[in-house]
């Protein structure tokens, strides 16, 4: 007998839900006609549009493309709320809608409420799960318990865990459908990740090899390295700060960000989403060296020439990854020179 076919590795692109929502169904319409697999939009009421509103014209306006969120959270919206907006989008997309949840990062920052923790997100996703599946829930209120139910559940939303701590990684391969791996493309870091997530699928006695990995990369298809390197300091810095910087040690990226709760300070909203990028860079240039940044792009990022990033795409599929959502630079206009770079070079060598 002869071994299952693997399919084809997943490519998809980060589509910001920066303007209005009958333009940005535009820019998903051209990823799909170049053969993108997925649309993934990010979810940040002050930063964005409203990420469902985007997704429900994103659905009307396709036909094949996936759709998912990357990611909603359940500490500004409630996981009732989430379960029928989901509902709602993967009526009009059926087969077709993901949705990606985390810890709240760029949501919560914004208006002064903190990240959901391992315990609240295991807690959300068991009664977002039980909603989505019509089952009742009690919720308790200064009321007392009510228990309530989700009307016309259906169709089958997967859920996905957007993970790069241990905790969260180890508790996506124990409940979620799906895990968005946050650790980059480092065969180091995937390779420590994906362990994780491969624990708390045991631990469950769930097949962890059935489980679909995506991992978010930056990406930028240039001849010159160096310039595009530098460009994602502030990624490097806000990896760094938030308690990645052991992950790039292991690749040999050594920098020295201040230990200071406000890293954010000249920049706004924050170091990754900032308006001003350039103020970013050169912030984050005082802490994160050029030759750390081009170590950075290199080993963590999807940067270089269309044969390198193919090439760079192959060995995450023949390494257990399902799929990649690419990013590029930038959240207040639309990817679409990667879009297009992608879509003529890329994608036809895949």
């Amino acid at each position: 007998m002869s071994g299952a076919v693997q399919p084809p590795l997943r490519v998809g692109i980060r589509i910001p839900p920066c303007e209005r929502a009958d333009r940005i169904v535009e820019t998903v319409r051209r990823a799909e006609e170049l053969g993108f697999s997925d649309a993934w939009f990010p979810d940040s009421q002050l930063l964005w549009r409203d990420v469902f509103t985007t997704l429900t014209a994103a659905a009307l306006g396709t036909e094949r493309i996936g759709l998912g969120t990357a990611v909603t959270n359940l500490v500004t919206r409630h996981p009732a709320v989430v379960a029928s907006a989901a509902r709602s989008v993967a009526e009009l997309a059926p087969g077709r809608f993901t949705l990606g949840l985390g810890v709240g990062n760029s949501s919560v920052g914004p208006v002064g409420l903190k990240q959901s923790t391992n315990s609240a997100m295991r807690a959300g996703l068991a009664q977002l799960r039980a909603l989505l599946d019509g089952a009742d829930w009690d919720f308790e209120g200064p009321a007392g318990t009510v228990r309530s139910r989700l009307r016309d559940p259906g169709p089958d939303v997967p859920l996905h865990l957007a993970a790069s701590g241990p905790r969260n990684l180890r508790l996506a391969g124990e409940v979620a459908d799906g895990v968005v791996l946050l650790s980059g493309v480092s065969p180091r870091t995937l390779a420590g990740a994906t362990a994780r997530v491969r624990e708390g699928a045991e631990a469950a006695g769930r097949d962890a090899a059935a489980l679909p990995l995506t991992v978010s990369a930056y990406c930028a298809v240039t001849d010159d390295i160096e310039a595009a390197a530098r460009r994602l300091k502030p990624i490097c810095a806000s990896i760094a700060h938030n308690g990645g910087a052991p992950f790039l040690a292991l690749a040999g990226i050594h920098v020295d960000v201040p230990d200071v709760p406000d890293i954010n300070a000249g920049v706004y909203p924050d170091l990754v989403h900032a308006e001003d990028w350039d103020a970013a860079v050169k912030i984050t240039s005082e802490w994160v060296g050029d030759e750390a940044a081009l170590r950075f792009a290199e080993e963590f990022c999807l940067v270089g020439t269309a044969e390198q990033i193919a090439g760079r795409l192959r060995a995450l599929r023949a390494d257990g990854v399902s799929g990649v959502f690419l990013q590029h630079v930038g959240s207040y206009d639309p990817p679409t020179e990667l879009i297009e770079t992608v879509g003529a070079s890329v994608l036809p060598a895949l």
